[in-house]
């Protein structure tokens, strides 16, 4: 999928307290392409793959998918357009009940069939079994298949969620700190599994990472965004010390790993509650990567 950004703005909050999360964001993506989206706690990543995935309707400015404007699509078209695009939130919200054949293979739900749906979900037949089985076994965890999910540690529903975007097959894959609960080797694993899988379908892929240096290792196109703004927007080969110290500033030696190699980010708490509160009203198939 081919994706236009051209000047937008993201508010969210209630109307006396709306805040700018996004400011005058413009990006161009190729289909197909894939980058790696960096920067500081709070600058707005987490809101910026919402927006990409339809979740949040931008206040100004255009957003264009395949040449499309998705908001001024029918309910319908834009039902359609969510089911080709696979978001992953950094904890997937598996239901704690729930098998993790059933979590993987509900990546298919948007493109499936109501009575299909229904009875892979009741029973998953050996193929659709299948499915979920090489799709965890890409993330060394298909042991896992018939466990229910909140028997799982954090870095196994991660790699869940991940196998539910390998079985969504979907042109377009957004994914927030996709592995921040991984250790570094098998976090390396587990991105250039995603982005094998991207190559393969043809899919563009936007990833936001908090880990620089496995940034700069692994896509050759970095956005930086700061304060709500693209900061920069460079080939990873350009990205150097003094602009990744430009961007984050204080944050700097955490996020290059100069102090750590791996740092969890402590979102802003009005941001994130902002942004849940926005997804929470969206239509429930925008919420249910």
């Amino acid at each position: 999928m081919k994706i236009s950004l051209a000047n937008i703005d993201v508010e969210l909050g209630r109307r006396s307290e709306k805040r700018v999360i996004l400011n005058d964001v413009s990006l161009n993506l190729a289909a197909g392409e894939q980058i790696a989206i960096i920067g500081p706690s709070g600058a707005g990543k987490t809101t910026l793959l919402h927006t990409l995935a339809c979740a949040i309707a931008p206040s100004r400015g255009m957003l264009l998918i395949d040449s499309t404007s998705p908001w001024k699509l029918s309910k319908a078209s834009l039902h359609r357009l969510r089911g080709n695009i696979f978001l992953a939130p950094q904890a997937p919200p598996l239901p704690p009940r729930q098998r993790v054949v059933h979590a993987v293979l509900a990546g298919r739900l948007a493109k499936t069939s109501t009575l299909a749906a229904l009875a892979s979900l009741y029973k998953p037949g050996d193929a659709a079994a299948a499915v979920a089985f090489a799709a965890l076994a890409k993330f060394r965890v298909e042991d896992k298949l018939w466990h229910r999910c909140d028997r799982l540690s954090g870095g196994e529903r991660q790699r869940v969620g991940l196998a539910r975007m390998l079985a969504s097959d979907t042109p377009l894959i957004l994914l927030d700190e996709p592995v921040s609960a991984l250790d570094p080797a098998l976090g390396l694993s587990a991105l250039k599994t995603i982005q094998d899988e991207a190559t393969a379908r043809q899919a563009t892929l936007v990833v936001s990472l908090h880990d620089v240096q496995l940034a700069r290792q692994r896509f050759s196109r970095l956005v930086g965004l700061k304060a709500g703004r693209i900061h920069f927007d460079l080939p990873a080969s350009a990205v150097d010390e003094s602009t990744l110290a430009d961007l984050y500033g204080a944050e700097f030696e955490a996020a290059s790993g100069t102090a750590q190699s791996r740092v969890a980010e402590i979102a802003d708490d009005e941001i994130a509650s902002a942004t849940a509160m926005a997804i929470a009203e969206a239509p429930p198939v925008a919420r249910c990567f």
